[in-house]
């Protein structure tokens, strides 16, 4: 969460004004995700909204400034130092190999069922089960293992993996 601004605080960089909006709509999204029931979710589920804004507004960020080039660095080391974005999954995003991690916890071996191994959502695709959507355990991000003709993808069958998931 962004700290809280008051009038003691620096003011923001300049180029903050043009991305404000932005950002307090990702707040508002976090909040309504946070005051969400968990009534009939298992436990791990609770926080999986959570999870996925706070990468959506990680990955807004990186965007814009290694991508776009949209924002100066001062302004991209404010937003990383006021907590809008997360500093550690930003700077694997930055390693060959990780530029579409979901999540850091997904790359610790400590949490998972066998010693050494990684999550399911870092297994390379041509090594999954085809017609198989996988649900990453610690923050929900889910990977379709469809596969048709070389990796081209069957929509038809992963929306119908999907709805059987989520009944």
């Amino acid at each position: 969460m962004p700290k809280i601004r008051t009038q003691r605080t620096k003011p923001p960089p300049e180029g903050f004004e043009d991305i404000e909006d932005v950002l307090e709509d990702y707040e508002k999204k976090m909040r309504d995700a946070e005051s969400e029931t968990h009534e009939g979710k298992r436990n791990v589920e609770g926080v999986w909204p959570i999870m996925r804004l706070s990468h959506a507004r990680s990955r807004y960020i990186y965007d814009l400034y290694y991508k776009r080039e949209l924002i100066s660095r001062e302004l991209y080391d404010w937003l990383i130092k006021q907590g809008y974005a997360d500093a550690n999954l930003i700077a694997k995003w930055k390693k060959n190999g990780y530029e579409k991690l979901c999540c850091v916890r997904c790359i610790q071996t400590k949490d998972m069922n066998f010693q050494g191994s990684t999550c399911i959502c870092r297994v390379p695709k041509a090594q999954l089960k085809k017609d198989v959507v996988v649900e990453c355990p610690h923050c929900g991000a889910y990977l379709f293992c469809a596969r048709l003709n070389n990796s081209s993808y069957d929509l038809k069958a992963v929306a119908v993996a999907l709805l059987q998931t989520s009944l």
